[in-house]
């Protein structure tokens, strides 16, 4: 059985930084993709980031030059550095990696328990 734990969530003031972290644990063969996800209060799970295995990043438009994605293939964690954060970045944040299981090969979706960031002054 596959678990994503993430840590590293807390309140920050405007402008601050938060550094989130998550741990993929279990069966695992390979780790494809990885990325984060936030949910804000009354709206839509959004994706944030995401990092290939080879390290090829994305960002969604409205954190890119403030949050950095990252991850450790030999430890099968993936990071979510934030800066400059803003009001409109708290949210939920849900960490998400497609993997495949050395039982049967499997592959499938799997999603952290999420991690809740504060922004205020």
């Amino acid at each position: 059985q596959v678990q994503l734990v993430e840590s590293g969530g807390g309140l920050v003031q405007p402008g601050g930084s938060l550094r989130l972290s998550c741990a993929a644990s279990g069966s695992i063969l390979s780790i494809y993709s990885m990325g984060w996800y936030r949910q804000a209060p009354g709206k839509q799970r959004d994706w944030v980031a995401g990092i290939t295995s080879g390290g090829i990043t994305k960002y969604v438009d409205s954190v890119k030059g403030r949050f950095t994605i990252s991850r450790d293939n030999a430890k099968n964690t993936v990071d979510l550095q934030m800066n400059s954060l803003k009001f409109e970045d708290a949210a939920v944040y849900y960490c998400n990696a497609d993997i495949r299981e050395y039982s049967g090969y499997a592959r499938s979706a799997y999603w952290g328990q999420g991690t809740q960031v504060t922004v205020s002054s």
